[in-house]
């Protein structure tokens, strides 16, 4: 994509995911463009801005304009991402976001989107991976299609946290397991009629499956889903915007050292749209 008749200049940073979108902070902050942001971001999964000088209380607003923010979400609807336990309490947690995974597997309307602003990088990794689960699903073959039509999957915050602490104590086992599970459909059928699929960390086993055949299948359509032609790996530049998708992509981070100073600053756009 070029210039259009309109104040975005819109840039396809990967064949089936992510574009880059240049404009400026007024732009922005009107709320003029917001209509056609989010129809790119929904087709791309990710969009970024460049070269911004932007305040939390500007990123905040830039958000509003594309869609309604969680007021609980840190301090106003900033909210600090950092593996620095100094900085943000739940640093521990946090560690799950180095798997792929979406935000809000066990919410009744899981987030809408992310806005995140690079603060400060880390000297080495920290970058972040996305998927676009939707092409991922396009592009599966008509008898997986017919395969998974009809699975559901439930999801945990336990299972999402093997992947940081495999050897949990039982009182840690006991803590995630008095946290609510929900059961979800593998292919999110949206009210646009476009499917995608529900995959990641928290998803734990498959509906009617043995253990051994709900792992192997999720791991097979998970490693289908994060093949390179649905992969957009973002090099963040400090400054960077971010959005994505969340309701159509998966995402992880590239480790980094907790106390490498790395800072991120997010804001969630509130989920539109119920996953039953």
């Amino acid at each position: 994509m070029g210039i259009s008749a309109t104040q975005l200049e819109i840039i396809d940073v990967a064949p089936r995911i992510g574009s880059e979108i240049r404009t400026d902070v007024e732009t922005l902050l009107s709320g003029r463009e917001a209509p056609r942001i989010r129809e790119v971001l929904e087709q791309r999964g990710v969009v970024y801005f460049r070269g911004l000088e932007i305040s939390d209380e500007q990123q905040v607003a830039i958000a509003k304009t594309l869609g309604t923010t969680v007021a609980t979400e840190g301090e106003g609807g900033i909210y600090k991402i950092s593996l620095d336990s100094t900085v943000n309490k739940r640093a521990q947690y946090l560690k799950g976001s180095l798997f792929w995974h979406f935000d809000g597997s066990l919410q009744p309307y899981p987030n809408l989107a992310t806005v995140l602003h690079a603060i400060k990088l880390s000297d080495a990794g920290g970058q972040t991976e996305f998927c676009n689960t939707y092409a991922a699903y396009d592009d599966l073959p008509q008898s997986d299609k017919d395969l998974i039509a009809d699975l559901r999957v439930v999801h945990s915050a336990e299972r999402s946290q093997y992947y940081v602490t495999p050897e949990m104590s039982y009182e840690e086992v006991s803590f995630w397991q008095n946290s609510p599970t929900k059961v979800c459909p593998i292919v999110w059928q949206h009210q646009s009629g476009r499917k995608s699929l529900l995959l990641g960390a928290t998803a734990d086993y498959v509906v009617g499956m043995s253990v051994e055949q709900s792992r192997a299948l999720l791991a097979r359509l998970r490693d289908w889903a994060t093949q390179p032609q649905y992969v957009y790996r973002h090099e963040w530049q400090v400054g960077d915007l971010l959005i994505w998708d969340n309701t159509g992509t998966m995402h992880r981070a590239l480790p980094y050292a907790a106390d490498s100073g790395r800072l991120m600053h997010r804001t969630i756009l509130a989920g539109e749209e119920p996953l039953n």
